[in-house]
């Protein structure tokens, strides 16, 4: 009894000090509106001054804060686009608080600059943000298509869903030279080893910001980063709350050049719920439907060895072997001249006449264009969703998932239709206020995509086989030749007998030849069954509060891809898929001097990948501020990729030859050591087989940027940089005999090399945003980017132009209360030679016109809008053998993203 009194008494004296804390806690609750249009604000972080104490608007801009505090107490109220204000509130409900509108240039906080949250103004790198209110405003019809408007970007389009940006040259249709982080996570498809741009993560309604960092960037962000880091933020439910959607909906092909008019979709919703102080959650979808633009360019392509060649005159009723870009099936081509000497062996009073004619007889099978063989009917479907619970006072645990499908077109070595493509990627984070712990995975499926060349070369192999397609075209232009027909109607009258029976494109026939054989797995068919998977585990930590003499913090991650292709993409056996392991490291300490006139940042960076030896990259940045609100930036950066997944491991047969990872099993498979292939433009020449090293960048900047009275931001920058080990791909062409041979057996092959040398590059941007009176804006940017010392024979697949430029003007809201905005934006660039694995030639100089209006309705928290891409739809293509491009006119209802 005695030992029980003493706890009693205990009880009693915590319950008793628990009530007297209840009776002391004051429950403040709020409103806040937009001083101007009288509508209520939703995410506005309302904090107790001096305390970290506080919370957000709902989404009906309504606050509940719970403070130890007696009244009176003085709270900070602040919003994006909204000047901060601080009431005293003395009164526990009815509080109301108006907030002015307001643009602070050069304000925004930034994190992928150096991993921690600065100012974009104090930046020590080139970067570039996005906020959620330009998204809204924004003319693009898909947010992710800002980023081409940012300066010094470019983007590739394959497709309306598959859209590759990328910075400072280099870039192509699927890009290893620019890292892609979703909520954290690295968002590559691991199969393919570059992102596939917005098909999957997160929805339009859950971007919160994004984030470009130019350039090098591999000693914060890994291999990958040559020429930049893009960084796509979401909403934290905590702070965004309540349900969202918009219903977006237009018209493309108005002209009906390409496809008849159709239909273009796009539908987004998001639910966010804060059920407590320690938990909330969310969840959103998205939906885009739409016929695409076709990939139709005729001109005629002369293949020189196995992937590349060169654009040279010709039409399929001029040219008998020819081979369109965007045409396949023509792909297939035999000298017509060996199989007249068979035919002339059958006949032999021929032969006399058949030994007259050249000896070598170049024709093709006859194709199908893009149209015919493709689905017009591009979606895309994701769905995400995670839950977000507050372990403790600053740490917050985090489970997510982001899922997505769709079809759509890629250009790689192919153009490549991706067919129920489905991707998953799922996370576990753990945040302290200054560390993070994450794990995540992405999962890979490939669905029915297959390779449009060898589907059609296959395809036209199951109707009649080019064993029996090329004798009886033989026979017909013999028959017409000795009838006294000019050659070029003796070929054409040949190609019509030999095409009797050709199934047309659209029929029952076609469709049902064409299935079976896109759905058969290659070799045997186009079929792709790649399910490779990534695994990935990193962690961060800050010691802001415990070293004090300068920040310093730490972090690495373990990785590992799994291919998995079952030999139709990779080099893997079925069952037996190909790992591949890396392990990463970094270090960065910033310290600040002179009153803060001068901060230097130094950080490096240790990668091992189990094929090739580690490397080390450092960065040093050192920023200069003469005087407030203006910022010299210095930085020496250094970036590196080890060969990707594809690079190593890849084994594909494309039709007109095979693409070869660097692995030297891959050689020995294809007996390339002891007979190496030749190079095709000089066949003295053998290609020996030497490892591929990791490529490397070293660049240098020199930047300035200053806000001159709120009114101006001026920023700019140059740079130049130098490539070592550029990784690139070579012809070879591999004879039976192990001797050039014009009518031996060879093999094409595509073999990754390293570039001997270095290749630099140069270049500089430049760009200006004025706020003009009422809220007006006006933006310019101009950039340039220049290649230098590439060898002769090597592809640097560089794909920048030397000039490009943007110029915007836009406003959120005037009028007497606010509720119009609008932005147009015109963007230019000039004309280029592009390369790619697939085709190189002149790309066009083009420029575009993209423009909205929008209309707010504050009482039903809404927005209508009308848009236009490329308004005055003016054809254009941002790479040889991509789509041309043109209008897309839409409008769009919008429910709380006020």
């Amino acid at each position: 009894m005695r030992k029980v009194l003493p706890l009693v008494a205990v009880l009693i004296m915590v319950n008793a000090f628990t009530i007297a804390a209840i009776a002391q806690a004051v429950t403040i609750k709020g409103t806040v509106k937009d001083a101007t249009t009288k509508g209520t604000i939703s995410a506005v972080s309302v904090v107790i001054k001096g305390t970290n104490i506080g919370t957000y608007t709902d989404d009906k801009g309504n606050f509940t804060l719970s403070t130890s505090q007696s009244l009176p107490v003085t709270l900070e109220i602040s919003a994006v686009n909204f000047a901060t204000k601080t009431i005293t509130v003395t009164q526990a409900e009815g509080n109301e608080v108006q907030l002015e509108q307001s643009s602070a240039l050069g304000q925004e906080v930034v994190v992928s600059a150096t991993r921690t949250p600065s100012r974009i103004l104090e930046s020590p790198v080139s970067i570039e943000r996005v906020g959620n209110t330009a998204i809204r405003n924004a003319p693009a019809a898909n947010y992710y298509d800002m980023i081409s408007n940012l300066k010094g970007v470019d983007v590739v389009t394959s497709s309306l869903t598959f859209k590759t940006p990328a910075t400072r040259g280099f870039n192509g249709s699927g890009n290893t030279r620019v890292n892609q982080m979703m909520d954290g996570m690295d968002n590559q498809a691991p199969g393919l080893n570059f992102s596939v741009g917005s098909v999957i993560g997160l929805t339009e309604l859950d971007v919160d910001n994004f984030e470009l960092l130019q350039g090098a960037s591999s000693a914060l962000y890994g291999p990958g980063g040559m020429n930049g880091t893009i960084l796509i933020n979401g909403k934290n439910p905590f702070k965004y709350q309540g349900l969202s959607f918009q219903i977006k909906t237009g018209l493309m092909h108005t002209d009906k050049s390409q496809r008849p008019t159709s239909g273009y979709h796009n539908w987004a919703v998001r639910y966010g719920k804060k059920v407590s102080e320690k938990f909330a959650y969310k969840i959103g979808a998205e939906f885009i439907q739409a016929k695409d633009w076709l990939a139709d360019d005729m001109r005629n392509f002369r293949r020189i060895g196995s992937t590349s060649g060169n654009l040279v005159d010709g039409t399929r009723s001029t040219d008998p072997n020819y081979d369109g870009v965007n045409v396949y099936g023509d792909e297939t081509s035999t000298n017509l001249r060996s199989v007249l000497n068979a035919v002339g062996a059958q006949v032999p009073f021929w032969q006399g006449y058949i030994n007259t004619l050249p000896t070598n007889i170049p024709v093709s099978r006859t194709g199908y264009t893009e149209k015919e063989v493709t689905n017009p009917n591009t979606f895309n479907f994701k769905f995400s969703g995670a839950m977000h619970y507050k372990i403790a006072k600053n740490v917050e645990a985090i489970l997510a998932g982001h899922w997505g499908t769709g079809n759509s077109v890629y250009t790689g070595s192919q153009r490549y239709s991706l067919k129920d493509f489905k991707i998953g990627q799922y996370k576990l984070e753990f945040q302290g206020k200054n560390w993070f712990l994450r794990g995540f995975t992405t999962q890979e499926n490939s669905g029915e995509s297959y390779n449009l060349t060898v589907t059609t070369q296959l395809f036209n192999e199951a109707w009649k086989p080019s064993t029996t397609w090329y004798p009886e075209y033989a026979v017909a232009y013999m028959n017409a030749k000795l009838a006294g027909r000019p050659d070029l109607e003796a070929h054409n009258i040949a190609r019509g007998v030999a095409d009797a029976g050709r199934p047309a494109a659209g029929t029952q026939q076609f469709r049902t030849i064409f299935d079976q054989v896109r759905r058969r797995p290659i070799p045997q068919g186009g079929l792709f069954l790649d399910r490779s998977d990534l695994y990935m585990v990193e962690g961060q930590y800050n010691f802001a509060d415990i070293i004090k003499f300068a920040d310093i913090m730490v972090g690495g991650n373990w990785k590992q891809y799994v291919l998995n292709s079952q030999g139709t993409l990779f080099a893997d056996k079925i069952g037996e898929p190909i790992k591949i392991s890396e392990l990463g490291m970094y270090v960065q300490i910033a310290k600040s001097f002179f009153d803060e006139k001068l901060r230097l940042l130094a950080s490096g960076r240790y990668d091992k990948n189990e094929n090739f030896e580690g490397r080390f990259t450092p960065r040093v940045t050192a920023l200069f501020k003469p005087a407030k609100n203006h910022n010299i930036r210095f930085s020496y950066q250094t970036a590196y990729r080890f060969p990707s997944t594809q690079q190593q491991w890849i084994n594909l047969n494309v039709g007109t030859g095979i693409l070869l990872g660097e692995n030297r099993a891959l050689y020995e498979r294809y007996n390339l050591i002891s007979n190496p292939a030749y190079n095709p433009t000089n066949l003295s020449e053998r290609i020996q087989y030497v490892q591929t090293k990791p490529e490397s960048v070293t660049s240098f900047e020199l930047g300035y940027k200053t806000v001159v009275k709120s009114k101006l931001l001026f920023d700019v920058y140059g740079y130049v940089g130098t490539y070592q080990n550029f990784i690139s791909r070579r012809d070879g062409i591999q004879f039976a005999s192990g001797v050039p041979s014009q009518s031996g057996a060879s093999q094409g092959f595509s073999l990754v090399v390293n570039a001997p040398g270095k290749v630099k590059t140069y270049g500089w941007g430049a760009s200006v945003d004025y706020l003009l009176p009422k809220g007006f804006t006006l933006g310019l940017n101009a950039s340039s980017d220049v290649l230098n010392g590439v060898p002769a024979g090597f592809r640097a697949f560089f794909n920048a132009p030397k000039y490009r430029t943007n110029v915007s003007v836009g406003n959120t809201g005037f009028g007497t209360k606010k509720l119009v905005g609008f932005n147009l934006t015109w963007r230019w660039q000039e004309a280029f030679f592009y390369e790619s694995d697939f085709i190189q030639g002149d790309l066009p100089a083009y420029h575009t016109v993209d423009a909205s209006v929008n209309f707010k309705a504050p009482k039903i928290k809404s927005v209508i809008k009308v848009g236009a891409n490329n308004l005055l739809n003016s054809y254009y293509r941002t790479a040889v053998a991509n789509p041309s491009i043109g209008g897309l006119y839409y409008v769009s209802f919008a429910y709380n993203v006020l």
